[in-house]
């Protein structure tokens, strides 16, 4: 499964929170979402936790890739 991208990065939160919930209403199954900061990281985290997603963290040089899956 291909999973949509959201490009977070050089933007502060909520926006990155803000991203990701309109993609997810979109895209239920999940989402691959990319962030430059570890405070987008952490709260995007938490969201997509908090709304009963899984969520794999990797890095990338400075930024970080959020795999979200139910």
């Amino acid at each position: 499964m291909k999973l949509c991208k959201v490009d977070a990065r050089g933007r502060s939160c909520p926006e990155p929170v803000l991203m990701t919930k309109k993609a997810l209403q979109n895209n239920p199954e999940g989402l691959e979402v990319l962030v430059d900061n570890l405070t987008a990281k952490e709260n995007v985290t938490r969201f997509a936790k908090n709304s009963g997603y899984q969520v794999e963290v990797s890095e990338n040089g400075s930024d970080y890739i959020l795999n979200i899956r139910k």
